[in-house]
């Protein structure tokens, strides 16, 4: 199959394909008598395997070790599934950064609110300092 059948079968660009080579993502396939890439059908799989990695977060380095493991014939679960754990740690890690965020939000608007002046001695920020109810 031609790269242009490819493209349009793993729905990428013959460009993305040629990248994915150079990057170690597809091995270079033979060449025609004509010089023209001739890719076999396996090719769209992989295509659409290293779509859904990339759709699930994972780099190309990434996909690349998974892809290395599977073509050396092991099977690659232990290590994508290490890779899915690393992923949704960092993504809980930037969750609890942008909750900080938000509080920072928070405390911007009271800031925006505030008037110095009726700070008390007593109080050091109350910017900073949650109300507190006086019961």
């Amino acid at each position: 199959m031609r790269i242009g059948d490819l493209a349009a079968a793993g729905q990428v660009t013959a460009k993305t394909i040629r990248f994915y080579e150079q990057a170690g993502l597809l091995p270079a396939p033979p060449r025609t008598a004509g010089g023209y890439r001739d890719y076999a059908p396996e090719f769209v799989n992989r295509l659409a395997f290293i779509r859904d990695a990339q759709a699930a977060g994972l780099s190309l380095a990434e996909i690349r070790s998974v892809l290395d493991l599977r073509d050396s014939g092991q099977a690659p679960c232990g290590q994508v599934t290490t890779l899915i754990g690393e992923h949704l740690a960092e993504i809980e890690r930037r969750l609890v950064e942008l909750r900080q965020t938000r509080t920072l939000r928070d405390l911007a608007r009271r800031a925006a609110s505030m008037d110095p002046d009726t700070c008390s001695e007593g109080d050091i920020c109350t910017i900073l300092t949650q109300p507190r109810s006086t019961h």
